[in-house]
This record gives C-alpha cells, sequence and structure tokens, in this order.
C-alpha cells in the first residue's frame, strides 16, 4: 500500500486499521467453525495467523516532521488494533521488540523514482491526496515540478498541480498493471480545458477509469481551512468488469453508488469521448463570442454614481453613455455605465474636459502595460481594445454563474447596452436558441464540461460549440420549444423587481417560473426524441453519445443503463 503524497499518513493509518479489521472478521469467523481441539491450536498460533503488519506500508512525504508522524502513527494504530485482537481473542497479543516499520520515505515525491521506494512489481495499490494547487497559485518549486514531470509544452502548464501525481502513478504503474490507483483531487481536472491535456495523455497511455466519486463538498477542522470542490477517481493500466460511479445529490451529504458501463474523464456512464476547444461554431447556429474588453484602467467605465457627476458637468456626455453590462450586472441587477466614444467628432471630445480627462488616464494606463498589442492601442484611448458589440439584439450569457443554480440565468439584450467582457454573446439568437440553452438537457452538459472558477461554472465558447443540438427538429417540435421559451420569459416577466439570481435561487424561484422551465424541458427532450430522464447523469450520457454519433463515422453501440421577446434596455 503506498501513499505517494502522505503528509502525517491519514490515508495509511486509515488502510491499515481497516485491513486489520477485515483480518479480525475471518480470525473470527475461523475461530466460530473450529472443533474444540483446532480452536485450542488457533489460539496457541495467534501470532502466526495474523499477517498484516506495517512494513506493508509505505509513503513519501516531503517534510520531514509529518514523515516521523506518519511512521508513529501506523505503530499506535497497530498497537490499537493489537489491543483489539487481545480483546477479542482472550489471550495477550503484542508485537513487542517492534521488528518491523513502515516505509515512509522522506523527499519530494515528484523528484524521486517510486521504484526506490517500492519496486512496482512487489505495489497492489497506490492511492493519496495530493496537494490542491492550481495553475495560477504554484510558487517557483512547483513550478519547476511541473516542468520536470510534463516537459515546456505549453499546454500542460494550465494543468492542476496534482496531474503531476496522475503522469507519476501512470508511469509506474507500467511497470506493474494490476496496481490500482485512486486520488482525491479537485474536480477541475475532470471538467474544462484540462480534461483534453490531461486524460488525453492518460488515455493515450492506457488507463480506465474503474471508479469514481463526482463532485462533493470536502473540509477538514483545521482553523482558515475552506471547503473545497473534490473528486476521487480510481484507475489502472487495464480494464476492469464492474465499474461505479458515485453521485452526490447534495456535495455535502452522502452519495448513491451507480453501476457503470464504462466512465469518461468527465466521470459519467459514457464513450471515452474529449471535447476539444472548439472554437469554430457548429454550422447552422450562431456565433458564441466575449463580449467587449475596455482595458481603460477603469477611465472608461462609470458606476451609478460617477455617471450622475459626469453628467452635473457635462450634460452633453449624455449621449456617449451607455449601459455596461457584465455577468454580475445581468444576474444581480445593479447598472454600470461607459463612455462608449466610438465614432465621436474631435471637436466635440475637446469641448467636454471631464471626458477629455478620462481618455487622457486611458491613454497613460495603456502605454505603461506589458501587452504590446495594449500599448499600440494608447494611440486610440477613445475605443475599446476588443469592440465585439452586436449591432442587433442579442443573447447574454454570463461567463460565471453559481454552481447552486440550476438554470444559468440568461437573458435578450438590446443592442444599445454595451457587453462586457464578462459576459458569453450570441447575436442573432432566436427564441429557439434562447430555449435549448435555458434547458436542463444543456445545463446538464455544461455543468459536466463547463471549468470551474472556485466551484462556480464558467461558460465558455467550447461549452457552446460541443454541444449535441437536437438533429433536425420538426417545425412543430421548433414551434413547441419557442412557445415554451416564451413562458419562460413571461414568467419572469411577472416578478419586475426581482433580479435573475432571485428568480433562479433554488429556494426563491417562484413556482410559475419552475411550471415554465418543466414544460420546456419537455418540448426539449421530445426534440432529441427521448424522455422520462432520470437524472443529469443519464441526460449527459445521452448526450455524449450523441456527440460521438456526430463526430464519428463510426456507429455507437449504447450500453444499458441501470416571439414576443422581453429585452434589457
Amino acid at each position: 500500500f503506498f501513499d505517494p503524497a502522505c503528509g502525517c499518513g491519514n490515508f495509511l493509518v486509515i488502510a491499515y486499521r481497516e485491513l486489520r479489521l477485515l483480518e479480525l472478521e475471518v480470525l473470527r469467523a475461523s475461530r466460530d467453525l473450529a472443533d474444540a481441539y483446532s480452536r485450542a491450536l488457533f489460539d496457541v498460533n495467534l501470532h502466526q495467523q495474523i499477517n498484516i503488519d506495517v512494513d506493508q506500508f509505505y509513503g513519501i512525504e516531503i517534510e520531514e516532521f509529518p514523515a516521523q508522524i506518519a511512521q508513529v502513527a501506523l505503530w499506535l494504530m497497530d498497537h490499537q488494533m493489537n489491543l483489539r485482537v487481545s480483546e477479542e481473542f482472550g489471550m495477550y497479543f503484542a508485537r513487542i521488540p517492534l521488528k518491523r516499520t513502515p516505509h515512509i520515505h522522506h523527499g519530494n515525491a515528484l523528484m524521486t523514482d517510486w521504484n526506490d521506494v517500492l519496486p512496482a512489481e512487489r505495489a497492489s495499490y497506490v492511492f493519496g491526496n495530493p496537494p490542491f494547487v492550481g495553475h495560477q497559485w504554484r510558487n517557483a518549486e512547483q513550478m519547476t515540478d511541473m516542468e520536470r514531470i510534463w516537459g515546456n509544452n505549453g499546454r500542460f502548464g494550465r494543468l492542476d498541480y496534482v496531474s503531476c501525481w496522475y503522469r507519476k502513478a501512470t508511469d509506474y504503474m507500467k511497470g506493474n498493471p494490476p496496481i490500482s490507483c485512486a486520488f482525491v483531487s479537485t474536480n477541475s481536472i475532470c471538467q474544462g480545458e484540462q480534461v483534453g491535456t490531461l486524460w488525453g495523455y492518460l488515455l493515450g497511455q492506457g488507463a480506465h477509469i474503474h471508479f469514481a466519486h463526482r463532485t462533493f463538498q470536502w473540509s477538514n477542522e483545521a482553523r482558515g481551512k475552506a471547503a473545497v470542490h473534490c473528486v476521487i477517481v480510481g484507475f489502472a493500466l487495464r480494464e476492469s468488469a464492474g465499474k461505479t460511479i458515485f453521485e452526490y445529490e447534495d456535495v455535502r451529504g452522502e452519495p448513491l453508488a451507480v453501476q457503470a458501463t464504462n466512465i469518461n474523464p468527465y466521470l459519467v456512464d459514457a464513450p471515452d469521448v474529449i471535447l476539444p476547444s472548439r472554437t469554430a461554431t457548429p454550422p447552422g447556429l450562431p456565433q458564441l463570442i466575449k463580449g467587449s474588453q475596455p482595458t481603460d484602467g477603469g477611465h472608461l467605465i462609470l458606476a451609478e454614481s460617477e455617471k450622475d457627476e459626469l453628467l452635473a458637468l457635462e450634460p452633453t456626455a449624455k449621449k456617449w453613455l451607455r449601459l455596461f453590462i457584465g455577468g454580475d450586472e445581468l444576474i444581480n441587477g445593479g447598472r454600470r455605465w461607459c463612455l462608449w466614444l466610438k465614432g465621436i467628432n474631435p471637436a466635440e471630445l475637446k469641448v467636454m474636459p471631464q471626458v477629455m480627462k478620462r481618455v487622457t488616464a486611458v491613454a497613460e494606463q495603456r502605454r505603461q502595460s506589458p501587452t504590446p498589442s495594449v500599448r499600440e492601442f494608447a494611440e486610440q484611448p477613445t475605443l475599446f481594445t476588443q469592440d465585439r458589440q452586436p449591432a442587433n439584439e442579442y443573447l447574454a450569457v454570463p461567463e460565471v454563474s453559481s454552481e447552486t443554480r440550476r438554470f444559468i440565468p440568461i437573458a435578450f439584450l438590446s443592442p444599445k447596452v454595451i457587453a462586457s467582457n464578462k459576459l458569453q454573446i450570441v447575436e442573432g439568437a432566436t427564441m429557439f436558441h434562447f430555449g435549448i440553452l435555458c434547458s436542463t438537457m444543456h445545463n446538464a452538459w455544461m455543468r459536466t464540461v463547463a471549468g470551474r472558477l472556485e466551484s462556480r461554472y464558467s461558460y465558455a465558447p467550447s461549452v457552446y460549440n460541443n454541444f449535441p443540438w437536437p438533429a433536425q427538429p420538426t417545425d412543430a417540435q421548433r414551434k413547441k420549444i419557442e412557445a415554451a421559451a416564451q413562458a419562460v420569459l413571461d414568467a419572469r416577466a411577472q416578478f419586475p423587481d426581482a433580479t435573475l439570481a432571485d428568480l433562479y435561487d433554488p429556494l426563491t424561484m417562484p413556482p410559475v417560473l419552475v411550471k415554465a422551465h418543466q414544460k420546456l424541458d419537455a418540448a426539449v427532450d421530445k426534440a432529441y426524441g427521448k424522455t422520462g430522464f432520470k437524472s443529469d447523469a443519464e441526460r449527459v450520457a445521452f448526450l455524449f453519445e450523441r456527440y460521438q454519433a456526430l463526430t464519428s463515422l463510426l456507429p455507437v453501440v449504447t450500453g444499458k443503463r441501470s416571439r414576443k421577446k422581453s429585452t434589457l434596455t
């Protein structure tokens, strides 16, 4: 039993305890089934009957003191289990003097050849809880570790630090394919762009996922330690007949074990499909892109109070002010404004000294940027550095949304409203597109494949571009989806003072809106030709099979499984 990131040895200690308890059950059954003579002989040979010992447990720990604690903790657990044996069999059992010792290696697991600690041919199980460090939080030593394990290929640089243990474990298991491995990890390694990078490599090495705990919240009792959203992935370089996914209806609750035919890198019972970071929109669909980015140091963006102050001094600036909406404003309300100076006459600009002051500050801010393209835009300080503002009404999708909502709150916006770079926008979206994107089908897909910002969903174009839309819905099906989508907007309109955050809070979502979404789901499901989905996992498995069918020339074998519009102006 090998934990290559063992810390104080908790995983090893618990594994040792549970194995000794299992062994105790076997010994108890053997004794109870034996006759009197054999029972007496059994008691005499008790020391020979107990075969599990601490020298079967191996670990690597980078800090010296925790490594020493791990070794002592295993001895203490051995002593406690020996007392249980003594109590069970009515005779004193102890391993004194200590002849065997746990093998806890003090060192950096990513610089150590694991075979030097435990030769792969002797290993049975590898498991642990490697460090939770996202790519943006790594220190210099961890950056060096990443380069040592993954090399200089830039795409690997955005992987979480824990990915190094997955790579090392996979290489280690090549020396003994019967080894089974499982790690607790941040759930980001099974979502978003990391899936293609990490699991594209692991699957290429022959890895198969045998069991998985989908996202759950894990916290410890240490002061100041925040709860994190984790997964557990059990894998090996061989197939397994029985596979299990542990589903969490409540991330803080207990899991439900579900048998699976195959577990893919998104931890779904579906084919081993890895979605590409696709930027091209499928034919026939309107394009989803990021909104406009000012890169202005905040000088073109105004809070409500700043807008009022500016207009008090320069009323003529009113025609150049536009409502500026990002994800936060779309969901939670509130208003920001921007100076949208596209096409302004220089003479008109010069008679507005307060606006000129802001434009001058933008130019200075951009000149100081380390990015060449931003420095070039210092010559055009009246413009956003990235102008993607639609000329027509568009659909706005917040880039980041709370994981507690069943639906991402999306809305139609007027072209007069400037979409910030914190929105994803779809110009030319119809009520049909709105209905599909608002459906449980699409939101279940999003929850599985989108990246995360902390625990919140991070919507990206690849979520939209890879989504398998209904194949050739009939006119009648389209009309039903459009009518149901309009009913969702009508239900929202009954609560004009409520924000989208209020409307889509699971505790405060109005029943009329709930029913509208249920009718929309029924219409969308029918367009896919399948109804009666029992869970999000079943929906996503269906969608992955649809995706595989759409992107492959090969047939897919399915395994059995136990317009009136409301706008913001």
